[in-house]
């Protein structure tokens, strides 16, 4: 057991007492919802806690023990390994044959379980399904692929997401209320922004970050926080990339403009930059996957699941190899033929819902499961596409009476939308044979 700090660092500090204080997480912890039945109900499961760095992982996990009324055991799988398992089994072991003949509930927290490997993860199994203890596990990889199928399959999965900007800037107020940083007494709005934009969702990083802030203003006597002296104080790594900042947003847009350019060196450079930068990879797997949508499309499908299967290797191999996958994709992206056929169609239909009444779906295109509906002429002369010629209905109507053919989707004259607009015209020739 570790021996408390004469001064524990802020984040401890501040770690919340009871569910009330929990910052964030409310799609769990929310009346009614899942974690918060699990609390209220008084039986402690076995579950994993999944989500990235500083969003509670290990607070829920206490707080569990807290109100189960359970011992609280840690692990952490860095550095722990078969002796703190064995050490803990023979812990719970002890207490379950104290108190008045029932024992006492034992949970075994284990921080970052994906780093245990497949033997050390079995060393589990057995004493979780006797009962001697619940197996509470914390991970920011997905579990499908770091933990043990046998044991998954025993523990509940919860989603944990990234605080989000109000959330944080929660916290912040409270380190200002309780004054647990006397030495700071305000904090501009604008240095709030830049703090709470560097935090990135994680609250641990936020608070080490202004107990950095606290030393040096002690030193420089300084009690307000300017946005100036902020970047003086944490100068490059808030600096080269403000998260909610322009220069983020320039150089986003312009690794976009690059791939959407069919220019891969640029492209590169600007991904490179954003990296170099401090940009977050996963947040970078996200915006390639939406330009293989949005300027590629249909032109090269292929596209789209290129950004999906790097967006899967980082999750699976992290920084720096995942990276490589990423920048693979990009270079691929700014290679492929481009269309925004589909992004405009999209668009263009979306804005016409918007306007247009809500159009009655015709007779024979209703489903028909009952008697009932079938007598009164659900589906009647639908006509079922692979029955008929080449699988194509010539002639048949599929939008709501009265509606013309809005024509949303134009397919460009590049890549594989050569071909589909050749199928179309075939299609539309068909139709128009038929009428």
């Amino acid at each position: 057991m570790a021996t408390p700090a004469s001064h524990p660092p802020l984040a401890e500090r501040l770690r919340p007492k009871n569910l009330g204080e929990v910052v964030g997480q409310q799609h769990l912890l929310g009346e009614g919802l899942p974690l918060r039945i699990a609390f209220e109900s008084g039986e402690p499961h076995s579950c994993i806690l999944w989500g990235p760095p500083g969003v509670g992982k290990t607070t829920i996990a206490r707080l569990m023990a807290n109100s189960f009324d359970a011992h609280f055991i840690t692990i952490s799988a860095v550095l722990g390994g078969v002796k703190e398992i064995r050490e803990a089994v023979e812990q719970a072991s002890i207490w379950q044959g104290q108190g008045d003949g029932h024992g006492k509930r034992t949970i075994v927290f284990v921080d970052e379980v994906h780093r245990f490997n497949k033997s050390q993860q079995d060393a589990f199994l057995p004493h979780v399904e006797s009962g001697l203890f619940t197996f509470i596990g914390a991970t920011t990889e997905n579990p499908s692929f770091e933990v043990n199928s046998a044991l998954l399959s025993r523990a509940v999965v919860y989603v944990l997401q990234p605080l989000t900007d109000a959330d944080l800037k929660k916290i912040v107020l409270r380190v200002q209320q309780e004054r647990v940083l006397p030495a700071i007494e305000t904090i501009a709005d604008e240095a709030v922004e830049r703090l709470v934009a560097y935090a990135d969702g994680d609250a641990r990083r936020l608070l080490n970050t202004l107990e950095s802030l606290s030393v040096a203003a002690r030193a420089e006597k300084i009690s307000d926080v300017s946005d100036a002296w902020l970047l003086k104080v944490l100068g490059e790594r808030l600096r080269r990339y403000d998260k909610g900042g322009e220069q983020f947003y320039d150089t986003i847009s312009a690794l976009h403009k690059s791939v959407r350019g069919s220019d891969p060196d640029a492209a590169l450079y600007w991904f490179m930059r954003m990296l170099d930068g401090g940009a977050e990879p996963k947040y970078m797997a996200r915006r390639l996957i939406r330009m293989a949508s949005e300027d590629i499309g249909l032109a090269d499908p292929r596209a789209l699941r290129m950004a999906l299967d790097a967006a899967e290797v980082y999750q699976r191999l992290g920084s720096p190899e995942g990276e490589l996958a990423l920048a693979q994709c990009v270079v691929y992206l700014a290679v492929a033929p481009k269309s925004n056929a589909v992004y405009k169609a999209f668009n263009e239909a979306k804005a016409f819902i918007k306007k247009d009444g809500t159009r009655p779906v015709p007779m024979h295109l209703r489903n028909a499961p009952t008697k009932l509906m079938k007598e009164l002429d659900y589906g009647k002369n639908y006509r079922y596409a692979h029955d008929e010629e080449d699988g194509f209905a010539a002639g048949e109507n599929y939008l709501p009476e009265g509606m013309a053919a809005p024509g949303f989707y134009r397919p460009v004259n590049r890549g594989l939308e050569i071909r589909i607009a050749d199928k179309l015209n075939e299609l539309k020739a068909k139709n128009n044979q038929k009428n």
